[in-house]
This record gives C-alpha cells, structure tokens and sequence, in this order.
C-alpha cells in the first residue's frame, strides 16, 4: 500500500508552494511525522512532516519547483518498498510543472453571483494582493483577464499586459505599465549591458522569501506617505527592574529582554491611541479591536513577521514567553499560517544589531511600525547635572494619510512615560 505527499494548503489564500529542499530521498525510511521537506510560500517557509511511517519510493517535484497545492509531490510505500518509476504526469490538478499553463478560457460577461461561477473562473479570480491593487488602480475587470498562471491565476504579467494594451487620450501612444518591484529597485541600464559586467563574482537566484519582500517593500513606498518621528528613552527604570527578575524569568523559560518592555507599553499605548492599531482599505480607515503586535525577526535567507495575537491581554512574562517561542520556532522554520498574519502594528529591532536607530517602513495595510534601537549607557543631563544612563532612540515610521504628526507624538509620548516611569505593580 503506497501513500500519496501532496502539497499542503499553508493558509486560505495560498495556492502553490515552491520545493526548497528534500530532507529525505528516494529509499530512504521515514516515521509518521519527521521532515520529509522544506516548502516556500508567499506567506511562510515550513517543514513538512510525513504524513505516514514508510519508504520513499518516488519524488515527483524537483528542488526549486513551484506546484500548485494538492498536487502529488512524493509517495510513500511501505517499509521495504522498492523505488518504482515514475509513472505519467497527472491530470490539471495534480499536475507537478509550474510551466503549465491552462487553455485560453471563453471570455464572458462577469455572473452576477459566486453561485453562477464555473471554477475555472473562480481560480482565474483568485490573485495576489498586489494584482488586485494594481487592477483597482486601473478599473480593470480581473474576470475579463485571461490569467497565464497556474489554473488560470492572473498574475501581475497578465494585469500590467491588459494596461499597457489600452488605448490612451493620444490614440498614437499607449499607457506604459507600472515598473516593476525589481525595476525600483535598481538604476536603468544601457540594453545588452549585463548588471554584473566586467565584475567578478556569481549570479543566484532570489528565493521566494526575498522575492516576497521586496515587492512588499516597494509596493509600501509607493502605498503610504512614510513619515518618521525618534524619541530618546530612558531605560534606567526598566533596567533596574529586568536585572531583578531575570533569572526568575529564564528559570521559567522565558528570557526579560528590553524588547519585552517595549512590547507591553506598545501593546497598552495602542489602545490609548487607536488610529496607530488601525490600518487602511481603499477609502476607509479600520480601527482593529484586536492589538496583534507583529515581531520582525532576521533569519539567515531573509526576514519574518510572527504576530502576538491580543498582545494588550498579555503581562510581561506572558509577551516575553510569546515572543521567545515565536523566535525559535521561526528561524527553525516551525510557523504556522495564521501564526505570520492578522498584525495591526509592527516592531523591529535593529538595535539588536548595534543600530542607534532606524528608519522602517511599514508593513501593508498597517500604518505605523516601531523601530528599536540600541540601549546603551549615554551621558546626559538630569536637573543640570551630567550622569550616566542607559538610553535608546525609539523610531516610529507612520502613514501621513492617517495619522498626523501630533497623533503620533501623543503615542511617542505615551510609550516613553511608561518605560521612563514603569508600573511594577500594574505591568507585572
């Protein structure tokens, strides 16, 4: 009896995955539950366990292949299975080639409910958060698209295709497309000029993590109207306190960190300014009930964004437990879905690094992140008098089109009284 690997759905709005690396090859026995293989995904990079105890008879997607989710990527038989062939490509749905590409679907007026639909153009429908954007921007009906991706996905190729094809006001001149992430990104070149000529060096690939990113980063930059506000915070308070219940802290498995400190008066000052935990959709603005404090943390092939769910409920043993296991289980690659979604507000820590300061920018659709620089001793006044104090420069990164610069003062203000002036009793 042989068991079918697919590839797993690692949340509601993924619909493929890229095979980073096969921990186990083919004749190799595996248990129920230990790392078969490494997925990427547009949302999180995750092992996958095996489903079932056995043998690894055959391994249908290659290194670096993106497939759709459920298709057929591995099959298990039992202990001492052979290795078998491979036997023919599947039907669409398993297929295992992200170069495949569906017929030219019938163009038709969009139904007038989800009832009506057929699937081909419910999975025609399904794209990315920057496709809708761009569509939006540009009245373009994505129904009317024919989507060139895997089950008929239109992708950001299909919708800058469909604008660029548009008559414009000078009917000799057509509306060029929006440039692209990676063109942002980098100066124009002279044609046939290769970026690395004449240097020394190798050329790679970009994963899909760092793909993921950057068209994240840009697409912000063009989204928010990025305003930046620094605060000088006096950690003395803070300090004295996490020196006195640290090691009661790692006794419990939990390390008192600076970055805990943050977290709570972050997490309460959210709720004393509520624009700050909003975010914006179309011309609205959305005030969260919920405080979901994303944590950026740096990984050696990129960086994630763990997010404490109802961050404000938490005290600070409960935030700096949360934040350890969000850590480690991100750089083992132990994050689930819905464990990297739903942030209301985000912070980072270049300070950790040694940075005195940084400038983030922000995470869509939110409207503000927090950067966190070093905490290191500074001299400085206090009542006309030169001491020594543990001082740190706060960052807050806002989105003008919401918030003004007063609003993001008062929270400045509101997260540095209670680090300068900490409640023990309260925050315990």
């Amino acid at each position: 009896m042989t068991t079918d690997v697919v590839m797993p759905q690692m949340g509601e709005s993924i619909a493929e995955g890229t095979i980073v690396r096969w921990i186990k090859k083919v004749g190799e026995a595996v248990e129920r539950d230990e790392p078969l293989f490494e997925i990427s995904t547009d949302k999180v990079d995750a092992e996958i366990p095996s489903p079932v105890a056995g043998v690894i008879t055959e391994i249908r997607a290659k290194e670096g292949e993106t497939v759709p989710v459920n298709t057929v990527v591995a099959v298990i038989g039992a202990a001492g299975s052979a290795a078998g062939p491979r036997p023919p490509a599947s039907p669409p749905l398993a297929a295992a080639s992200v170069s495949y590409v569906p017929p030219a679907p019938e163009r038709r007026p969009r139904p007038s409910g989800h009832a009506d639909q057929s699937i081909e153009e419910v999975m025609r429908q399904r794209s990315s958060p920057l496709v809708r954007k761009i569509a939006k921007e540009h009245h373009v009906d994505l129904m009317q698209v024919r989507g060139t991706g895997i089950a008929g996905r239109v992708t950001k190729d299909d919708i800058l295709a469909v604008i660029a094809s548009r008559p414009s006001a000078d009917p000799t001149s057509r509306v060029p497309p929006p440039p692209s992430p990676a063109s942002s990104m980098q100066p124009a070149r002279p044609a046939g000029v290769s970026a690395g000529a004449g240097q020394a060096g190798k050329t790679v690939p970009m994963s899909i993590m760092r793909k993921t990113i950057a068209e994240h980063m840009v697409l912000s930059r063009r989204t928010s109207a990025h305003v930046h506000s620094v605060f000088e915070v006096d950690f003395s308070r803070v300090a004295e306190i996490r020196e006195a219940k640290k090691t009661r802290y790692e006794q419990g498995g939990a390390k008192l960190t600076y970055l805990s400190f943050i977290l709570k008066a972050v997490a309460d000052a959210l709720r004393a300014v509520p624009v700050v935990n909003a975010s914006v959709d179309g011309d609205n603005i959305v005030y969260h009930e919920q405080v979901n404090v994303g944590i950026a943390v740096a990984l050696d092939w990129g960086l994630i964004v763990p997010v404490i769910k109802n961050a404000d409920e938490k005290n600070l043993l409960g935030l700096s437990s949360a934040v350890a296991d969000l850590a480690a289980r991100a750089r083992s690659k132990q994050l689930k879905p819905d464990e990297v979604t739903g942030g209301t507000f985000t912070i980072t820590n270049p300070g950790v690094f040694g940075a005195l300061f940084g400038m983030p920018i922000i995470n869509q659709p939110q409207v503000a992140i927090l950067g966190v620089g070093n905490v290191e001793k500074r001299a400085v006044v206090i009542d006309d008098a030169v001491a020594i104090r543990p001082m740190a420069y706060l960052s807050l990164g806002y989105d003008h089109r919401i918030i003004d610069g007063a609003v993001a003062d008062e929270f400045m203000s509101t997260v540095k009284h209670a680090l300068e002036n900490w409640d023990e009793i309260l925050n315990s």
